[in-house]
């Protein structure tokens, strides 16, 4: 029998080196419950967290992105200065973002080819590189 999304998301906070609380194995089971990769607003995610038995403030959720982003387990996605993603995905990889439904998905990454940064600055040290590929309805 497969585990539970409680049991997954458990051992997602557990590699993670996060303490299990109630709150956050709500939102991990959300996140990685079924072993999908998931692409979340912290909006939409307290939105799915609403029709759980677990409640959870929308700041909990900014909180308990920001502490999973910081133990590894997800990334953030800027698309602009307004609005962030996270990503389960922790590979590096492009991204789709359609502008009139605001809704990102991961891109063929076998299908980018980065030639040539620009050189760095001085004692700067590349930390990794972001495609985010914009599209609209044509």
């Amino acid at each position: 029998m497969g585990r539970t999304a409680i049991e997954r998301g458990t051992e997602w906070l557990s590699r993670g080196g996060l303490r299990p609380t109630r709150q956050r194995v709500a939102l991990a089971a959300l996140l990685v419950g079924d072993g999908e990769h998931r692409h979340v607003t912290a909006e939409s995610l307290f939105a799915l967290s609403v029709r759980g038995s677990e409640k959870v403030s929308l700041a909990t959720v900014y909180n308990t992105l920001r502490a999973f982003c910081e133990a590894g387990l997800i990334q953030e996605v800027v698309v602009d200065g307004a609005r962030s993603y996270f990503d389960t995905r922790m590979d590096d990889h492009p991204h789709f973002f359609w502008e009139d439904t605001a809704e990102l998905f991961d891109a063929p990454k076998d299908q980018l080819e980065i030639s040539r940064i620009p050189e760095l600055p001085a004692g700067a040290e590349l930390s990794r590189v972001d495609v985010v590929i914009r599209l609209k309805r044509g």
